[in-house]
């Protein structure tokens, strides 16, 4: 832009990515299925509440809200939930099922007619009833799913088994008209995949202390003439062998996704179909997600890759994957297929989450659904690139890095950038290379951002996972700090001015580094683990209930380690100011971890702030929430960076 490009310092510079705008299109389209020829999915509505709708998209290509609100299809088995719809197409038109998030009870409904009519019953017990992974029987007059049932008020007081819920409505008062379809039990399990000829089930299992990623079994039964699982076995799978995965080939044959390589790859009956040190399946975060699915044709549509994911097609006679072209550098884990369609979920560092359609036969790919509309001019985007660092002992790190960019405005001539270290959640997960307006907020302002895949990330294999075993608060804090570091080091982020910032586990790992380093001017902890041996004693939900079992170490072997670890015992080592985000509603990492650590910040001088939020949970979904606690992290940053912000409210720091 030649002359017209001005000159501020960094953090400075004016933008036209507000708070709002980000917050508007926080969130992403999610459980892709057809519906006849139609493709529907669940959709965001920050705006409304931060409830979930269901879409459709017609024929014609036109979009369609299933629900109104008040609706909010959304289930809340495990906390992080698992797919909360299904819908076939009768003779009258389509009829769906769907978990409502507000009384967690399955509901059936035909659009246009009528009001949605309620298939289970609300108990009174713990946290009630809730239904997960729907799939309709209507030869046999059910639905069958997931049922996560309490049986006290304790987190930790719960069952989980695969059931049948009759359509008629006549469980919607009655919880023993709810047909529980095994005798097999284990703490965890997923949806069963009926066999194309209706005579076998398969399903995956788990029981604690594993999670997911760790090690499940995959569960095969005969089905009885009465719809009955019998003679279940176990097929695959172990302790140390994780099945993310299972579903049925058009002949019969078992398809699943294993491990037992240390990777991720696909299995047909047992032998494998494309041995690659990638990934084609990943942490099982919520029932349902998909990242493979046979087509009719004998081909399997994939969602593979390593550090990021692709949208591919696997000829399993050759063990060949030919990837749909087009824009998409980053796939979700929501598939599906009808005939030779296949629709999932894309986006890349210059579009946010969209429905994208492949035709497995032409290999095209197109946008049919949410569409990626550019709300602001494109050039005010992050312009990232992907990098691997070297940590301790020489280790390899994976991050994306996003400099500051803004159109019209440069530094001063020798002035470094301040930079904001994320970490993401999970921590059993990894930070995608995609548009996100949350990290451009910062970027256009003149902050960088950089997001760490620390070791324990998925995407790199077992042996990456793995490196967090134990050392959950002493790799990934490493890991983050020696990005933070090399940036400097090399001339790319100022020394002086480094954040760190991260949600739940990320919540964790920034005040861990606040509390063990001194690597950094200040925090961002957002809904956080504080305090091991309170989230370890009865503190959290179920499904995490003994996850640091893993990450830590056995608390009966190690009690001592848990307190060693917990920023909440070493509050008086955090000299540097931070910014503390809760929702109220959390029951994953619980508001009382907060209290606590303030308690113990209390009279020690140190600038801090903290805002809870009424009505907000494990991941912020309200507007207003997004912009507020964007704006103060923005403000937070300005007062200890010293910068120039007059566009945000001051956030009010005590000591």
């Amino acid at each position: 832009m030649g002359e017209s490009v001005q000159t501020l310092p960094y953090g400075s510079w004016p933008s036209p990515v507000d708070a709002a705008l980000a917050a508007a299109h926080d969130g992403r389209p999610d459980d892709v299925a057809f519906v006849g020829d139609e493709v529907w999915w669940t959709a965001p509505r920050p705006a409304e509440g931060g409830r979930r709708t269901l879409v459709r998209r017609h024929p014609d290509g036109t979009e369609e809200p299933v629900l109104p609100a008040p609706w909010n299809v959304r289930s809340r088995v495990l906390e992080y939930g698992g797919r909360p719809w299904a819908a076939q197409l009768t003779d009258a038109g389509p009829l769906a099922v769907f978990v409502h998030f507000a009384d967690q009870r399955l509901y059936s409904y035909e659009p246009g007619v009528g009001e949605p009519r309620p298939l289970t019953p609300v108990s009174p017990v713990g946290g009630g009833l809730r239904w997960a992974e729907p799939e309709l029987r209507p030869e046999r007059g059910e639905v069958w799913c997931v049922l996560e049932e309490f049986t006290g008020d304790g987190p930790t007081d719960v069952r989980r088994v695969p059931v049948a819920v009759p359509l008629d409505g006549s469980a919607a008062g009655d919880r023993t008209a709810v047909r529980e379809l095994t005798g097999e039990r284990h703490r965890f399990v997923t949806g069963p995949r009926l066999s194309p000829d209706g005579r076998r089930a398969a399903w995956l299992a788990w029981d604690h202390p594993r999670m997911p990623w760790d090690g499940t079994e995959l569960i095969v039964a005969d089905v009885g003439a009465d719809g009955t699982f019998r003679d279940a076995r176990t097929v695959a799978g172990g302790p140390e062998e994780s099945v993310a995965q299972v579903d049925w080939a058009p002949d019969g044959a078992l398809l699943y996704a294993s491990d037992r390589t240390g990777w991720w790859n696909l299995y047909r009956d047992g032998q494998p179909l494309c041995a690659r040190e990638e990934e084609f399946g990943g942490p099982l975060w919520k029932l349902g997600q998909r990242w493979f699915a046979p087509l009719d044709s004998g081909l399997i549509a994939v969602v593979h890759g390593r550090g990021a994911t692709a949208l591919g097609i696997l000829d399993p006679e050759t063990g060949e994957v030919v990837d749909a072209a087009g824009p998409w550098t980053e796939f979700t884990t929501s598939l599906a297929v009808q005939g030779e369609r296949v629709v999932a979920v894309g986006a890349s560092p210059r579009s946010a989450y969209e429905v994208v359609e492949l035709d497995a036969r032409t290999g095209r790919a197109r946008v049919i659904g949410a569409p990626h509309e550019d709300a602001v001019d494109p050039a005010y985007y992050p312009e990232p690139h992907s990098r691997t660092f070297t940590g301790p002992d020489g280790r390899e790190i994976h991050a994306h890095v996003h400099p500051p960019h803004n159109p019209g405005f440069r530094a001063p001539d020798g002035e470094l950038p301040p930079y904001v270290i994320w970490a993401h959640g999970g921590p059993t997960g990894r930070s995608p290379l995609v548009l996100d307006l949350g990290i451009a907020y910062f970027t256009s302002r003149g902050i960088g951002v950089a997001e760490v895949n620390y070791g324990g990330s998925t995407g790199y294999g077992r042996e990456y996972r793995n490196r967090l075993r134990e050392q959950w608060g002493v790799v990934d804090v490493e890991d983050c700090a020696a990005v933070a570091l090399a940036l400097a080091d090399e001339g790319a982020a100022d020394r002086e001015r480094l954040a760190v910032r991260g949600g739940s586990a990320g919540g964790w790992t920034s005040a861990a580094s606040l509390a063990t380093t001194d690597v950094y001017a200040c925090g961002t902890v957002i809904y956080p683990v504080l305090d091991l041996t309170g989230w370890a004693t009865g503190g959290t939900h179920d499904f995490e209930s003994q996850y640091l079992e893993s990450l830590i170490g056995p608390h009966a072997e190690v009690p001592g380690r848990y307190a060693e670890r917990s920023p909440v015992a070493h509050a008086d080592q955090v000299t540097a100011p931070f910014l503390l985000l809760q929702g109220l509603d959390d029951v994953i990492c619980p508001p009382v971890q907060c209290e606590r650590f303030l308690d113990r910040m209390a009279g020690r001088g140190v600038p801090h702030a903290y805002l809870a939020f009424e009505g907000e949970g494990h991941g912020f979904r309200r507007a207003r929430t997004m912009v507020r606690a964007l704006e103060a992290e923005l403000s937070l940053y300005a007062q200890v960076f010293g910068l120039n912000r007059p566009d945000i409210p001051t956030l009010e720091l005590t000591r």
